[in-house]
């Protein structure tokens, strides 16, 4: 990342333009994120988080990061001297309709008198410990050869390579890369190939393409497989007004 800096922890709301984003910077207090409207992504040195409308991400103090918008964005975030989740790590966590609709009217302060805030906050507070948290994570890997095999699939998320065939063309063994992908990616490489998936087609949706032309561009065999795939990932359809 480049060179960062620290920024207030402050709770508000602010327009993205898309394509638009905050550059690499820390906070001295817990930070909870949120996209009202669009998609946002958080990266990190570890990796990157997606944040559709079903999902908020928790940064925690001291967290070096940055954001970029997919679609005109409006980001929200909320500032906390607590640790409701006991999280020192980043995590997406799902925003329920009535989680949503605290973070926006906890957000915007000028419509809240004070005691007002201090009711929203009590309430927000209780239901971060209630909301779950969901794998929307894509880590970076570090290994040279692991990292090629990972920037042909960023380069061309419908590649359909085998992990072998990859290999092949990055000079690894499927053994090898297997097991880099288990110790620096916790997961498997199929997984961490629909988490590329998956953030891929939030943002091509976000851009306005149409729910067959994103199953076409991330690699799904069929419509149908990745409206199943994005439902199971989400909670909700890619054609739903959410995505």
């Amino acid at each position: 990342m480049p060179e960062a800096r620290q920024r207030p922890a402050s709770t508000g709301h602010q327009p993205i333009q898309a394509g638009g984003g905050i550059d690499p910077h820390w906070h001295d207090r817990n930070q909870i994120v949120y996209a009202g409207r669009g998609v946002l992504s958080v990266t990190t040195d570890a990796g990157s988080w997606v944040a559709p409308g079903t999902r908020a991400i928790w940064i925690p103090a001291g967290t070096l990061h940055q954001h970029r918008a997919y679609g005109e964005t409006t980001l929200h975030t909320v500032g906390l001297e607590e640790n409701p989740l006991d999280l020192d790590a980043p995590s997406a966590l799902v925003v329920s309709p009535l989680l949503r609709e605290l973070i926006l009217a906890y957000t915007d302060p000028a419509e809240n008198q004070p005691d007002e805030t201090q009711r929203l906050r009590a309430v927000l507070l209780d239901q971060l410990r209630r909301s779950p948290q969901r794998p929307t994570y894509l880590p970076t890997p570090r290994d040279a050869r692991l990292a090629a095999a990972c920037d042909v699939l960023r380069e061309d998320p419908a590649d359909a390579r085998t992990l072998t065939e990859l290999g092949r063309a990055v000079g690894a063994s499927e053994r090898t890369l297997s097991r880099l992908c288990k110790v620096e990616l916790g997961m498997t490489f199929p997984q961490w190939r629909t988490q590329l998936r998956l953030h891929e087609a939030l943002r091509l949706l976000a851009e306005g393409n149409s729910v067959t032309q994103v199953a076409h561009a991330c690699g799904w065999a069929s419509t149908s497989a990745f409206i199943d795939t994005f439902r199971r990932a989400f909670g909700h359809t890619p054609g739903s007004r959410r995505a």
